[in-house]
């Protein structure tokens, strides 16, 4: 059985890796206000960043999908992993040797599966790259010759040889304390007549990395004219592969897709390569699949995906290329950003470019991309017979469509006009207010879908979800404490003493010491809806803001007090969205919330006394009717003080 990691060393593990760190790993982050960072949300497809990290405070936040939590959570969601998984792979990353109790630590039997099958590739990734340098790999080095890699560049991508016998990789990896069970799992291994043998064998071998760096599978080249198999072999779906959702160089390219706003997508491995190389390091491929709708996810969190980024696609020359950028361009209404295409005049890959022209010719191709749905407008025309009235109408109706989806208004009318060139029809207004026509009919369409459809969806509970933080309007808070509507109450932000609420949660989560220690006086009843009273209990059962020396440990306390998933993930959004204050919020800021929530919570108590005062003044006992009198009048003298003197008079 498994041993429990030490309590201590999760708690060490939890607090040596920054969140912003790891979140960045997976994602663009950009500033977001207060101190927080924002970007695309991993956990659901999104166009606008509504998810924002907290670095001070270690925790993150979606306000689209609700998903919230501290880099253990995040991990956890976006890796698919255990607890345990996500503690040994964060202990690894920080250099923190775990502890575990109930017998110990037993390597390989107290990992878990994906650290396991991540392990056995990392290791298998550095016995390949050795093998480059055996008399056997000299094939494969010449290939890498003849296409213009050296050394350098083979370790600069991992580049490395799996020998031709039956099972060098397999026999490796089982000293090294792997399973047979682990290596057939992995997809290093396949099962043979006498058992295990390598799956890769006297091939030129990529290591397939993820977003992370990590290892999870690879792609091999056929060298020899004997070897029977197809041109490229790559890993087998496994746990930790799916070719769909991997992008060739991520890893490399991601922070330089980042920083430039522009991401490159080629066809192969050498392609990539040569790529960066030439100076182009945004480059990447797609592994032995087409383009799709998985790695348009990847990619816009990458890119911070916005009209002022871009994605150029490069494809060969002939008609299995345009075939690809075709395909590519249906996609392209998933991306906020500009898409653009490069086709070498000579219909080279980048690869081929960079070996016959250089470096410079690799980075001109690029740079002189055009846009793709010019690219699709000219593919469908030269489809056609434009010498013929029937040929032109085929054209028009194909091609038309294509530049009604042009986002830009005034893009699409010239383009629109363009087309009525190149078809030859001189009625340029016939052209023009076809593709309007379109464009309308698209619009209205996509409009009675979400109104029937996605919109529907997104509601919950009858009520619509918050648009961002601080936005007005109705909101679900997530699932409700014990008791509660299953989704959760809703919570109305336009509520004023709702807003006045909210605020001092966060400011009592954010900034305790601006509260303290008025707030630890505040009961739950003060506060009307009741998740919000839930949290005010939570922070009671964590001791108070009083007690928050430590902001990250105290935001722990605060989240381990919450009675379920629902509160903690509500407490987790009030500790990242940022204050409504136009100011950093300071004593004078938290001294209005704190007596707007009282003064509230005076009201209603004022109004049920009176209530009580007119019900006894008619038949009631006269000492209950008297002293209903002076409370009432009490809370009315407390009343007026606090309009007064605000915070002062707590």
């Amino acid at each position: 059985m498994a041993g429990r990691i030490n309590d201590d060393d999760v708690r060490t593990v939890r607090n040596a890796v920054p969140i912003d760190a790891v979140v960045s790993e997976y994602l663009q982050l950009r500033p977001g206000g207060g101190g927080n960072l924002k970007g695309l949300c991993p956990f659901h497809d999104e166009k606008s960043p509504s998810f924002h990290v907290s670095p001070a405070k270690g925790l993150y936040h979606c306000f689209g999908c609700q998903e919230g939590g501290d880099t253990v959570d995040f991990v956890m969601k976006v890796e698919h992993l255990s607890f345990s998984e996500t503690i040994e792979r964060l202990a690894a990353q920080a250099g923190i040797t775990l502890r575990y109790e109930e017998g110990g630590y037993t390597p390989g039997r107290q990992q878990g599966e994906r650290t396991r099958l991540l392990e056995a590739h990392k290791v298998a990734a550095q016995f390949y790259a050795e093998q480059l340098g055996s008399a056997e790999a000299e094939i494969g080095r010449g290939f890498l010759a003849e296409r213009g890699f050296d050394q350098a560049a083979a370790e600069r991508f991992g580049v490395g040889y799996a020998p031709a016998g039956w099972d060098h990789l397999t026999r490796f990896l089982r000293g090294r304390g792997f399973t047979d069970k682990e290596l057939t799992l992995s997809g290093l291994s396949q099962d043979g007549r006498r058992g295990p043998i390598d799956r890769f064998r006297g091939r030129l071998m990529w290591p397939i990395r993820d977003i992370t760096g990590e290892v999870v599978g690879f792609g091999a080249r056929r060298l020899r004219e004997d070897d029977n198999g197809p041109k490229y072999l790559n890993t087998p779906e496994t746990p930790i592969y799916r070719k769909s959702q991997v992008l060739y160089g991520i890893d490399l390219a991601k922070r330089d897709i980042g920083k430039q706003g522009r991401a490159v997508v080629v066809e192969g491995y050498t392609d990539v390569m040569a790529c960066h190389l030439s100076g182009v390091t945004t480059a990447i491929a797609t592994c032995g699949t087409a383009f799709g709708g998985e790695h348009v996810k990847i990619l816009r969190r990458v890119l911070t995906d916005n009209s002022r980024s871009e994605v150029v696609f490069t494809f060969d020359g002939d008609a299995a290329g345009q075939k690809a950028a075709l395909r590519a361009f249906e996609d392209d209404q998933k991306f906020a950003a500009r898409t653009s295409i490069a086709v070498s005049p000579g219909g080279m890959d980048p690869c081929d470019l960079r070996l016959a022209k250089g470096d410079e010719a690799v980075r001109q191709l690029i740079e002189e991309r055009s846009p793709l749905f010019e690219f699709a407008i000219r593919s469908f025309v030269k489809q056609h017979n434009l010498d013929t009235a029937e040929g032109r109408s085929a054209a028009l109706e194909q091609a038309a469509p294509v530049v009604a989806r042009i986002k830009d208004v005034s893009i699409q009318h010239d383009y629109a006009v363009r087309l009525g060139g190149m078809l030859g029809i001189l009625d340029e207004r016939f052209v023009t207010n076809r593709v309007r026509q379109l464009a309308r009919y698209a619009a209205q369409g996509g409009a009675g879908r979400g109104r029937g459809g996605q919109g529907q969806a997104q509601v919950r509970g009858g009520v619509p979800p918050q648009a961002g933080p601080g936005a007005a309007g109705p909101r679900q808070s997530g699932p409700a404490p014990a008791g509660g509507a299953a989704g959760g109450p809703a919570l109305y932000m336009r509520t004023p003493a709702l807003h006045r609420e909210r605020e001092l949660l966060k400011l009592a989560l954010q900034h305790p010491k601006l509260v303290a220690p008025a707030f630890d006086a505040y009961l739950a009843d003060e506060f009307t809806a009741a998740p919000y009273a839930t949290v005010r209990a939570a922070i009671e059962a964590a001791g108070g803001v009083a007690a928050a020396a430590d902001s990250a440990a105290y935001l722990a306390r605060v989240r381990d007090a919450a009675p379920d998933d629902g509160v903690r993930s509500l407490i987790t959004e009030l500790a990242v969205e940022p204050p409504r204050s136009r100011r950093e919020p300071d004593a004078i800021y938290a001294g209005e919330q704190l007596a707007g929530v009282r003064l509230a919570a005076v009201d209603r108590r004022i109004d049920d006394v009176r209530s009580t005062v007119h019900r006894l003044g008619a038949q009631g006992p006269p000492d209950r009717f008297e002293s209903a009198q002076r409370e009432l009048w009490t809370l009315q003298q407390y009343r007026e003080s606090l309009r007064a003197r605000g915070a002062a008079a707590l």
